[in-house]
């Protein structure tokens, strides 16, 4: 199966999360990527697959979803970094820079680390998703500066222009200390 597109779901609800999840599954040749409830009571359906059958399915999700969507999307074309950054971190030297930004949801900070790897040479390290965040969502990554700068400036835009910006920062030379809290 091609996995190159992504597609998401949340929800206000865990009961309607499970449906979504089973719709989704069944409209499609999809890949369950991620389907839990995260912080504040809410529920994610993450899925992967070719363009066309991960939009079906995110549509068809979308109309199950019986007044408990929040927010859906689809990138047709991820970054490979975003899927790997998912739910884990990736021990890294301490001498790059850090970026971090932070999003009050999941489905913006899913599409703002797509194009922060996507406009600059750095490497994610982390994508948390709302567990123990408050249904706040965050990534990292590293790289050099000016590779960090850009791609924290172009995640940036995606979650301000959406209304759900936290926070964005960029620490040149963060102390190594800062590094191993993070692993």
């Amino acid at each position: 199966m091609n996995e190159k597109s992504v597609g998401m779901i949340e929800l206000s609800s865990v009961a309607a999360g499970f449906q979504v999840a089973d719709t989704m599954l069944k409209a499609g040749n999809v890949r369950l990527y991620l389907s839990r409830s995260i912080c504040s009571g809410k529920f994610m359906v993450l899925i992967a697959g070719d363009a066309s059958a991960v939009e079906s399915a995110v549509a068809a999700g979308s109309e199950a979803a019986n007044g408990c969507l929040i927010d859906s999307f689809v990138v047709a074309s991820i970054h490979p970094d975003v899927l790997t950054a998912l739910g884990r971190t990736q021990v890294t030297p301490p001498d790059g820079a850090l970026g971090i930004i932070e999003s009050f949801n999941v489905a913006t900070l899913l599409q703002a680390a797509d194009a922060a790897a996507k406009r600059a040479t750095v490497q994610l390290l982390e994508i948390r998703l709302a567990m123990a965040l408050g249904g706040k969502a965050f990534v990292t990554m590293t790289g050099d500066v000016a590779s960090v700068q850009a791609a924290v400036a172009a995640g940036r835009k995606v979650i301000a222009d959406a209304g759900m910006l936290v926070n964005a920062v960029v620490i040149s030379r963060p102390h190594p200390d800062v590094y191993r809290e993070m692993v």
